[in-house]
């Protein structure tokens, strides 16, 4: 049952909400892909102004987080060392765009990647990149990312896109 929700605020991530947020990435991403609880309570510490979340009714319902680097693609070391996070990079990350299913196909996760992307053109970023299946690289492209072919990762051991959105 999906239900129609006209209100939603698009805000950061508050740093006592990992377990909870955490929580959402599992419901969005097989096991062997969601980020751990302590992954995104990682995260969260050392870039909670790349986290914004989705709330309506006071309830959070998704949210969009990535670290930044100085390297047009995503490597998979990324998702599992905060350390290689640099705020000064040249290119905006997307780790995960999550929305609980019973709220998708309301315009949330559009909300969502629209933030983070205004944030990096804020912020005279290069552009963003991300990793995608290939039955969303047509949802990605709306926002005016490029598809660069197969991306050189073995996360959750899938197959990935490059995509890259560049300013």
């Amino acid at each position: 049952m999906q239900e129609s929700k006209s209100n939603i605020s698009i805000r950061n991530a508050q740093p006592g909400e990992g377990e909870y947020l955490a929580s959402i990435e599992a419901a969005c991403f097989p096991a062997a892909e969601a980020a751990s609880v302590e992954a995104i309570k990682e995260r969260l510490a050392a870039f909670p102004e790349k986290f914004f979340a989705a709330e309506t009714e006071g309830k959070l319902v998704g949210f969009v987080n990535g670290g930044v680097t100085d390297e047009p693609y995503l490597p998979d070391e990324m998702y599992h060392n905060v350390g290689l996070h640099n705020p000064n990079g040249s290119y905006q990350t997307v780790f995960g765009l999550n929305v609980l299913p019973r709220y998708r196909r309301q315009g949330i996760a559009e909300k969502l990647m629209n933030a983070l992307i205004q944030s990096a053109k804020q912020e005279g970023k290069k552009g963003v990149i991300l990793t995608c299946k290939d039955h969303m690289i047509h949802y990605y492209e709306k926002f005016g990312f490029v598809c660069h072919g197969r991306a050189d990762s073995c996360h959750g051991n899938a197959v990935w896109n490059h995509m890259q959105l560049i300013f």
